[in-house]
């Protein structure tokens, strides 16, 4: 059995272990069937992974509609079980010396969010001390807060995703979000976790996308520019527009844009939303408001979009885009 886990948005912290990686993590296992551990089956159709940020899904998810792997939930109600764990925070700050139990847990949580956002190896995620280190962490959470709502239901649920693993006789590939990677590991304690493979192009693409996705003043704008616009990919090149616009260069961010825009930019599934809701701002900036409208609208019609693009475009909607300072 291979258990991989997934990073959900901390992907992007991950240069070794992005998304693109996991799905190459699949493809060296040959798996014609990939389990998921932290999804329902009715998550997984109807595409509740995407307001989770869930990074590799959005790898994923082409290659399905394409036929050319199976994505099988084993979760069952996963969401709304791990939702409980959402809540559970504000339920705590109801209760009599409620407000100093949520700062607490909040503190214990934080601290497994700063473990995971130390860039690691494949081979690091699978090795016991880290696994035994995330343990500890999500252990403290659970001292708090006890095992059930305040962790999503987390051991009960892989313990009953173990159960169904071990009506596969063959040795299936699991994705197993990383909180619940440790739980599902108590189970099968000899699987195997991720290798550290040999960095294709794509894995090289994307970790320098993710680069531009965490743009910090600090960087090499000028380089990180160049090298995006030598990737044939929709996605580089807003990014690109990104950089631009970041060193107020509007006017070339939306010369790009709109070059993007003439071509087929539905993937990833994100980038529409934040495309279009981009080009509007834009638009706007140029002082063309007929433009922007259609590009604010543009985002509302399409079937998903990410919440902040959405919220972009209401907000373009009601009042023009400016540039404060």
């Amino acid at each position: 059995m291979v258990i991989l886990p997934t990073l959900g948005p901390l992907h992007l912290m991950y240069p070794r272990y992005n998304a693109a990686s996991v799905l190459r993590q699949i493809e060296h296992r040959q798996a014609s069937t990939v389990f998921f551990a932290s999804y329902s089956p009715e998550g997984l159709e109807q595409g509740l992974w995407r307001d989770r940020n869930d990074l590799a899904l959005f790898e994923l998810r082409p290659l399905a509609d394409q036929g050319r792997v199976r994505l099988v939930g084993l979760g069952e109600n996963a969401e709304a079980l791990q939702h409980e764990a959402e809540l559970f925070a504000e339920y705590l700050g109801q209760l009599p010396a409620g407000e100093e139990a949520k700062r607490n847990l909040a503190e214990a949580e934080r601290e497994v969010w700063v473990y995971l956002s130390t860039p690691r190896l494949p081979h690091e995620l699978a090795s016991a001390d880290f696994v035994e280190g995330l343990r500890e962490r999500l252990g403290r959470v659970v001292e708090l807060a006890g095992e059930g709502p305040a962790t999503g239901f987390r051991a009960e649920r892989m313990a009953q995703v173990a159960h169904k693993l071990r009506e596969h006789g063959d040795a299936p590939v699991v994705l197993v979000d990383v909180l619940d990677y440790p739980e599902l590991l108590r189970h099968f304690p000899e699987a195997e976790g991720p290798l550290d493979l040999e960095p294709s192009e794509a894995e090289r693409a994307r970790a320098l996308m993710d680069r531009a996705w965490r743009l910090d003043e600090a960087d090499e704008w000028g380089s990180l520019l160049a090298q995006l616009m030598e990737l044939a990919r929709p996605e580089a090149r807003f990014l690109a527009a990104q950089i631009y616009l970041a060193a107020g260069r509007t006017d070339d961010a939306l010369a790009l844009l709109e070059d993007v825009a003439k071509d087929d930019f539905s993937q990833p599934e994100y980038l529409p939303g934040y495309l279009l809701a981009r080009l509007g701002q834009l638009y706007d900036l140029a002082g063309n408001r007929e433009r922007a409208i259609r590009s604010y609208r543009g985002v509302l019609a399409l079937s998903w979009a990410p919440a902040e693009a959405r919220e972009i475009a209401q907000a373009g909607m009601r009042t023009p885009f400016r540039v404060e300072g």
